[in-house]
């Protein structure tokens, strides 16, 4: 049987960028309904390439099939922070990757998640690595971090980024429980809200191992 891993952060009030407020309660409107208020990159998230302005695609726009497909898992569990990681850091999975296919990085970085770290002292991929991404195809990165770059440099967000967005590849952040996920190649899915005209969105994402 197929084994699924949710590798999605869960949405409530202590995290960055939400804010959940009842709307209606059981007693006395007869429902129970609550108001979303959600930054466009809060959780796991995608982007957009109009999210740096690289094209004017938005999320809406993004084909469904684009969101799904295998994808490689490289274990780079214990990596120190602000580590900026580099194409020698994929190890075999460079050799074995084909154009298409996915990258999931595991850093182990989720478990950060409400602290100051979490988004200060991220490890981050390199320019190198991105441009490297563009260069093979990879159809679409997934970090735990909630950015591929560091947020508080905006030179390096911006190139970074604008690599990646620039080539096609789809970036999904914010990821979680990639420590569950037990073999090296996956079939993994991440779909965001369907946002019109939206630069990015919080999205589902799965592993699924055959």
């Amino acid at each position: 049987m197929a084994r699924i891993i949710d590798l999605t952060v869960p949405l409530t009030n202590d995290l960055r960028g939400v804010s959940i407020e009842p709307a209606r309660q059981l007693e006395p409107d007869g429902w129970n309904a609550t108001t979303l208020h959600l930054y466009s990159h809060c959780g796991t998230h995608m982007d957009a390439p109009v999210h740096f302005g690289v094209t004017q695609k938005t999320i809406d726009e993004i084909p469904l099939d684009k969101c799904m497909g295998p994808a490689w898992v490289v274990d780079l569990t214990g990596i120190e922070p602000r580590t900026v990681i580099q194409v020698a850091d994929l190890g075999s999975v460079a050799e074995k990757f084909n154009a298409g296919d996915g990258l999931l990085l595991r850093t182990g970085w989720s478990r950060h998640i409400g602290t100051p770290s979490y988004r200060n002292s991220l490890p981050r991929v390199s320019l190198e690595l991105a441009r490297w991404c563009g260069d093979r195809g990879v159809r679409l990165l997934g970090v735990e971090p909630p950015s591929v770059a560091d947020v508080n440099n905006i030179e390096e967000l911006t190139a970074v980024h604008e690599a990646l967005l620039g080539a096609g590849v789809i970036i999904v952040e914010g990821l979680t429980n990639l420590d569950q996920i037990q073999k090296q190649k996956v079939n993994f899915m991440a779909f965001p809200l369907k946002v019109a005209q939206g630069d990015g969105a919080p999205a589902r994402a799965l592993a699924i191992e055959d």
